[in-house]
């Protein structure tokens, strides 16, 4: 009997997991209740996920978190990257590098 394998339609792609998409999620919701930010886009690729964040749903993303995993043995595999296209913070645990966006957040309150 000849076995022949499925058809490669469905390729592995790169995704964050449940633990990384509830860090991002959470600050997700700090800044949307700030009103900072109000929609996203998450998007798995075959080497990298990324998720983009909008002020405004037809701009461009003000903000993208991504997961390079074959970074992760080199400057780490998360990366926040600007309107601009800079680099704005690179590492190894997701927690530290959106602390960047974190920062952003606080703002000087004066009576």
């Amino acid at each position: 009997m000849n076995m022949q394998s499925p058809p490669r339609s469905i390729e592995s792609r790169i995704s964050f997991d449940r633990r990384e998409l509830g860090v991002i999620l959470s600050l997700y919701g700090r800044m949307v209740a700030a009103g900072e930010w109000r929609d996203y886009g998450i998007s798995c690729l075959r080497d990298a996920a990324i998720f983009s964040v909008f002020r405004r749903t037809a701009e461009n993303p003000l903000y993208r978190i991504e997961k390079h995993p074959h970074l992760r043995n080199r400057q780490g595999m998360y990366v926040v990257i600007g309107m601009d296209g800079q680099i704005l913070k690179r590492g190894h645990d997701l927690a530290q590098v959106l602390k960047v966006l974190e920062r952003r957040l606080l703002r000087v309150i004066t009576p």
